[in-house]
């Protein structure tokens, strides 16, 4: 049963189909219904800073005072040992800055040529959440999730988004990508941090107050 004291509906400050639908599934089971920016015209923040929460914060202000209701915001990112924790942040346009145009098959291609000769896979997606109430909560809700895997040398797999076919597991033995949606949700980046989110909310009576 859904928590009385939860807003029915939530601003999603993002576009993207991906993030909404695994969001919303896991949402819906407390009766929230998660409304992209776009579909009410908000147009999509800046997002000049250099990590996730900063970004996410950032983002969640924008689309509450824009929307007049609660927002939540998901900054993620995959984050390459090799590389120093990139492309982080800049993960959703990570292709760009190698002459190709954006988009998550570009992403992959990018990201396995510039690993083509690099031993160590190690990687971790990481997701950090944050809701907001109105646009000047001074205490926003804030929960992230990590989940460490290998870059594969190939894509594998056909479900998911972007770095999916190339995210491999070794405690399922397969890609994000390969996993049913399900499966994946459970035991996502995102999926971890939007856990968080609903036992804070759970535990804060949010948004009241």
């Amino acid at each position: 049963m859904a928590d009385a004291t939860l807003p029915r509906r939530l601003v999603l400050a993002s576009n993207n189909p991906g993030k909404l639908a695994e969001l919303q599934a896991m949402f819906a089971p407390l009766g929230l219904e998660l409304v992209t920016q776009g579909s009410l015209g908000i147009p999509e923040a800046p997002e000049p800073h250099h990590t996730f929460i900063e970004n996410a914060l950032a983002k969640a202000r924008h689309a509450a005072a824009a929307s007049g209701l609660p927002a939540l915001a998901d900054d993620a990112g995959l984050c390459v040992a090799a590389f120093g924790g990139r492309p982080g942040v800049d993960t959703a346009h990570y292709c760009t800055q190698f002459g190709y145009p954006k988009s998550d098959a570009n992403n992959v291609r990018a990201l396995l040529e510039q690993m083509r000769d690099i031993d160590d896979r190690r990687a971790a997606m990481v997701s950090t959440l944050v809701a907001v109430r109105h646009p000047e909560d001074p205490e926003p809700l804030v929960a992230s999730g990590r989940v460490e895997g290998l870059i594969a040398r190939e894509p594998v797999g056909h479900g998911g988004f972007g770095f999916d076919p190339v995210m491999f597991i070794p405690a399922f033995g397969c890609t994000f990508a390969q996993l049913p949606t399900e499966v994946k949700n459970a035991h996502s980046h995102r999926g971890r941090a939007a856990r968080a989110m609903l036992a804070l909310m759970q535990e804060r009576g949010w948004p009241a107050g």
